[in-house]
């Protein structure tokens, strides 16, 4: 059979389940229907399982299968897509992939059926890293977030933010552009009010994708407090083991403690720390400094003060001013104190009452944990990731100053500023954005997606 010259056809094992299991070998692009007839001298119908043998050039069988034939547009990739599956044995699927390169294919790069869907319109990259993030799902949680990312839960309120951003950007640019023109124009105020409201509604999607970023790569709580506060008592108590030296006598802690834990499915890294305080002892100071840059890097401040020191929250506070991290107080040793396993909240913030020797309020803190992660499952979480985070940041700031230069007459200035935070929104689904943002996403998939 004559194959077509000039086209690119990709092939890649997609998946491999050992000789007992099934392998599949997938082909995408313009050579596909070719190349699959040739091997196995059969003509595929779309959409309809062949059953047949694998044929090497001198029509020996290489093994025999099943051929699925997906005809473009209706596919994966929104090419021509043939999937060849046989025994899952490793020597027999290279055999059949050399074949199909032999035959006018070419090795797929990683990631490269999803970057081709991505190109050919059926995916966004929101939904392509959400497919990434369910293939990677640690847990039932993450993979029904991750789900709902790839059913382009997030790329929907995407656009309409988008879509929004757009129609205020034509009236406020006409306006500067036509001011002579009879155009009907929106008023200033109801302007103001839709800029408002889509600030508004960007914010709470900032929310939800902390929450998703959170969800996918974990939560990192930092252990903060002053010495002898019970920090280790506490990380070994959640780790349930001894992971930290515990001891009475104060500043045992000199250096940074990490520990990798699931809570009820969430995935979080619980830091402790040295001891806040001013010390002339060098390694004490180095652990102190250390602690203090942990502060910087922290999803989550859990600041540890003892429940019988009246004053201790207040000391703490000042420890703290530069901490970014949203902070919960836990009030330890409470056996000690007296006071029961509560959950409160006042001026300064959270606190939860809890002992970590006999594990009083420890639920109450897992809990708290749970809820800072993000939203339990079954309520609309997705997945999201850190430029995901990072761009409706941008986009945010840019709306902010939109608002503040419109206030102040400036509208060439305040339709700039709607234009950036809307090149911001399309980063995240692609519609907008460089070439090597597109090869960092794809290459972290696997061969054969």
């Amino acid at each position: 059979m004559n194959l077509p010259a000039g086209d690119d056809t990709i092939v890649a094992i997609a998946t491999a389940a050992g000789p007992a299991g099934v392998g599949v070998i997938r082909l995408s692009g313009p050579r596909t229907r070719v190349i699959a007839g040739t091997l196995t001298g059969v003509s595929p119908r779309p959409r309809h399982a062949h059953y047949v043998r694998f044929l090497d050039a001198v029509g020996e069988t290489i093994d025999d299968g099943l051929l699925l034939y997906f005809q473009a547009p209706r596919s994966y990739t929104g090419e021509d897509v043939a999937e060849l599956q046989a025994h899952g044995s490793q020597p027999l699927l290279q055999r059949l992939l050399s074949r199909c390169v032999e035959l006018g294919a070419r090795r797929a790069r990683p990631g490269e059926f999803t970057e081709r869907a991505f190109l050919n319109g059926r995916l966004d990259l929101v939904q392509a890293e959400g497919l990434a993030d369910l293939i990677a799902a640690r847990d039932e949680t993450m993979a029904r977030a991750a789900r709902r990312s790839l059913d382009g839960v997030f790329s929907a309120r995407i656009d309409d933010l988008v879509e929004r951003l757009t129609a205020l950007r034509v009236e406020v640019e006409a306006s500067i552009d036509f001011p002579d023109e009879d155009i009907d124009p929106v008023g200033d105020a109801a302007l103001d009010t839709r800029l408002h409201a889509i600030r508004d509604d960007l914010r709470a999607l900032l929310v939800q994708a902390e929450r998703g970023q959170r969800l996918r790569d974990g939560l990192h709580a930092v252990i903060v407090g002053a010495p002898n506060a019970g920090k280790s008592t506490l990380l070994n108590a959640l780790a349930g083991s001894d992971r930290a030296i515990v001891t009475d006598q104060p500043g045992t802690t000199r250096d940074v403690l990490r520990e990798t834990l699931r809570i009820d499915g969430l995935e979080l890294t619980l830091v402790d720390t040295a001891g806040l305080r001013t010390s002339e002892d060098p390694i004490e100071r180095e652990g102190v400094r250390r602690a203090r840059d942990e502060l910087q890097r922290a999803d989550l401040v859990l600041a540890v003060v003892d429940a019988s020191d009246p004053g201790a929250v207040r000391a703490l506070t000042r420890e703290l001013e530069a901490a970014h991290a949203p902070r919960l107080w836990l009030h330890s040793k409470i056996d000690l104190a007296g006071h029961l396993p509560t959950r409160t909240r006042d001026a300064e913030g959270e606190h939860l009452y809890v002992s970590a020797r006999t594990g009083a309020g420890l639920d109450l803190l897992r809990a708290a944990l749970r809820e800072a992660a993000g939203a339990p499952a079954g309520t609309g979480a997705f997945t999201a990731r850190a430029r995901h985070v990072e761009a409706l940041r941008r986009a945010g700031d840019e709306l902010d100053r939109a608002a503040v230069e419109r206030r102040a007459g400036a509208g060439e200035l305040a339709a700039e500023s709607l234009r950036l935070a809307q090149d911001a929104l399309g980063e995240i689904t692609g519609r907008v954005g460089a070439d090597a943002l597109l090869g960092l996403v794809f290459s972290k998939f696997c061969i054969g997606k």
